[in-house]
């Protein structure tokens, strides 16, 4: 197993958005604070897991942390 990457921002839940039928999960939307203008915002299935395993949902101005992970061997060294 190789070693991850990873990269950790802050997010703020900004609304709930309800399914629109009986198959469409609700969407949790998210506010990366530290992304660029156009990309500040993702939608997400609103379920999280607890520490116990226990399903859960997010509200709307929980602040959360957003992890971009990869394969070691899928990035490069940054150079400065």
């Amino acid at each position: 197993m190789s070693k991850k990457k990873r990269r950790k921002s802050r997010g703020t839940v900004r609304k709930v958005i309800e399914s629109m039928g009986s198959t469409a999960p609700e969407k949790a939307q998210i506010d990366i604070q530290e992304a660029d203008e156009l990309y500040k915002e993702i939608r997400v299935e609103n379920v999280v897991t607890d520490e116990n395993g226990e399903k859960a949902k997010l509200k709307p101005g929980t602040e959360v942390d957003v992890i971009i992970e990869a394969d070691s061997d899928t990035s490069t060294k940054k150079t400065d």
